[in-house]
């Protein structure tokens, strides 16, 4: 398949295909949990069912109007998935109790400025459940389409159109609005950042469906393993972080000044 129509998406077109996937998402929701008592499955589950019938017709049409092949959207990159899943991903994990402690410190002040309401604190309970169905969606069903889609072909069509960092954080910030909540907005507009930048070097989304799903997996066991969603951390875990965090940028920026000199030579 040879690809086409390169500059997909502008802005208003991202706009518009977050939207219509959104809408699509309710629409899906809605019938099944009319069907969901004749089907015999859970909420949970019907969540993760509409998540991969809405993004595989989505999807689906994105791929045959921009003649992308799977392998091409998730590896643009000239060098293979294993040598970067070898040279970058491992620096990668390393950023993630960094990122959850200051992302939670950052989701804490916008919660006590905002006041969490009944149906977002049972939106979000409803996430922090620990049955095995919300947890494939949080670790792996939402980590995998959200990168297909904001970081595949969001992102790679911002690159094509915009400045870098324009690009990056301009899908970022579409990346937290699409969750449709201040709490939440703040959280994907960080990691969008992170995520974007990471695809923008390393031209793959290996590395950032990596620490999507690691972050998330954090949450979740943070969250399992606190009655209160509530850490308390000690100062030495706090230098522990952010050392972690700063071998992983070290890391990361030589891996990427590897990689760059491999494809000037």
């Amino acid at each position: 398949m040879t690809e086409k129509n390169e500059t997909f998406p502008s802005a208003l077109q991202a706009v518009l295909l977050v939207a219509v996937l959104t809408l699509l998402e309710n629409i899906v929701a809605l019938g099944l949990r009319d069907a969901q008592p004749a089907l015999g499955i859970t909420s949970a589950q019907r969540w993760v069912l509409t998540e991969l019938l809405v993004n595989g017709v989505v999807f689906a049409t994105v791929m045959q109007y921009r003649g992308l092949t799977y392998r091409a959207l998730f590896h643009p990159a000239g060098n293979s998935m294993r040598a970067t899943a070898a040279t970058v991903v491992p620096w990668v994990l390393l950023l993630v109790p960094a990122l959850v402690i200051t992302i939670s410190m950052l989701v804490t002040l916008v919660t006590q400025a905002f006041p969490l309401s009944d149906r977002n604190r049972e939106m979000f309970e409803t996430m922090a459940s620990n049955d095995f169905a919300t947890l494939l969606m949080a670790c792996v069903v939402a980590p995998v389409v959200e990168e297909m889609l904001f970081r595949g072909v969001i992102l790679r069509g911002f690159l094509q159109r915009y400045d870098r960092n324009v690009a990056i954080w301009a899908s970022s910030v579409l990346f937290g609005l699409a969750h449709l909540n201040i709490y939440q907005f703040v959280a994907a507009l960080f990691m969008g950042a992170v995520c974007g930048w990471l695809y923008a070097r390393a031209r793959s989304l290996v590395p950032c469906i990596a620490l999507h799903m690691a972050y998330n997996s954090a949450l979740n066991l943070l969250a399992s393993g606190s009655s209160d969603n509530e850490t308390s951390l000690s100062g030495g875990l706090w230098i522990a972080c952010v050392l972690l965090a700063g071998i992983g940028v070290h890391g990361l920026q030589r891996a990427f000044a590897q990689a760059d000199a491999d494809g000037k030579g």
